[in-house]
């Protein structure tokens, strides 16, 4: 399929929104956080600030893919039991929707949750199934969304009710080190396109990171997984001192070094030291630096408060480039289509400079 426009629900600073601009796809993305617009519109990416939740299909008539990302903090709360608790209610929400109740009985209830992010994850499958039923009946060609893992049991239900409504689907768990990203995270990713042809997600083209396991080691016919020095150059090997999975136990801060992916890159990301030999301090990531982690374009023109969050929130451009391009039965792409990423260029508009953190934001406080 050829795709015309893709509306990006709770785009972010742009990291799909980048991986279509390459593919040659325009965008426009919904966006409530105004620092993550600020990025957006420096970026020169098409920009609407503001609740999804006050826009539908009709406010973007010209877009026939639906791409979306929601807040998932509802999900993952550990130990207390709200994460399933929230699961169990968007999974019965999700069954109320596929009925066609009464939609205003339905916004009610979500009214009434703990958390009125739990329900924001219902919007995707809310816009999917208007359009379906609108007048002039225009589903979506194509959907593509991304989460944390425990939304997985989310995107399983949706790919049920895609089907039922004349879409072919796929979901499950990426390794973004499996497509090149030189990061180890996890995704939930679900694409479904509208017809018969059949539809799987993409097939890794790199090694899986193990700890402790050499990157030569491993399938034969998959590339060996990327580096952190493979994206930032310095002058001398380092390593990165995370704060990642350690539930804020500093004894159990992770080590990664430059010749390893680095970890999951999270909104404290500037919190994370760098050192050199003998643990000697070095500068902390630059926003350029940490962007390059995601796969954003060296010159991405961060701008706007809490830069931190912005990219530890943003999907992988290149993850979601190979996304799109199963989405749309493509080829997986090309080398010389990756590299696009690499430079961003001079567009948009030039609003306030943020090349770097500031020394606040590089403090472990």
């Amino acid at each position: 399929m050829q795709p015309t426009k893709i509306v990006d629900l709770f785009a972010g600073p742009g990291g799909l929104d980048v991986a279509a601009d390459k593919l040659g796809i325009p965008t426009v993305g919904i966006e409530w956080d105004s620092a993550a617009c600020t990025t957006r519109r420096a970026a020169g990416l098409e920009t609407w600030e503001g609740d999804v939740r006050m826009f539908g299909p009709s406010n973007c008539p010209e877009a026939d893919v639906l791409a979306g990302g929601p807040p998932c903090q509802t999900f993952t709360v550990a130990g207390s039991g709200a994460g399933r608790r929230a699961l169990d209610q968007v999974l019965e929400f999700v069954k109320r929707l596929i009925a066609r109740e009464d939609r205003e009985e339905i916004q009610k209830d979500l009214a009434k949750l703990d958390d009125e992010r739990t329900g924001l994850v219902l919007q995707p499958l809310m816009w999917a199934l208007d359009a379906i039923d609108s007048p002039d009946r225009k589903p979506y060609k194509a959907i593509v969304l991304e989460q944390v893992p425990a939304v997985l049991p989310v995107w399983a239900a949706y790919k049920e009710a895609f089907e039922g409504e004349g879409y072919q689907a796929d979901c499950g768990i990426l390794h973004t080190e499996a497509f090149g990203v030189p990061q180890t995270r996890r995704r939930a990713v679900l694409i479904a396109r509208y017809g018969a042809d059949p539809v799987k997600l993409p097939a890794p083209t790199h090694r899986v990171y193990r700890k402790g396991v050499e990157r030569d080691r491993g399938e034969e016919n998959l590339l060996e997984w990327r580096t952190m020095e493979e994206v930032i150059v310095r002058e001398t090997e380092f390593e990165v001192i995370s704060n990642y999975g350690t539930g804020g136990d500093p004894k159990a801060r992770g080590r990664r070094r430059s010749t390893e992916p680095s970890a999951t890159v999270t909104g404290k990301i500037f919190r994370n030291r760098v050192v050199g030999p003998g643990d000697t301090e070095l500068e902390r990531f630059t926003y350029s630096e940490a962007g390059r982690l995601q796969t954003f374009p060296t010159d991405y023109p961060w701008r706007g408060r809490d830069v931190g969050q912005q990219i530890g929130n943003a999907v992988p451009p290149r993850l979601a480039m190979h996304v799109l391009c199963a989405a749309f039965g493509w080829d997986a792409p090309s080398d010389a289509m990756l590299r696009k990423l690499d430079s961003w260029g001079a567009r948009g508009t030039d609003e306030t400079d943020a090349d770097n953190p500031t020394d606040g934001e590089r403090q472990n406080s």
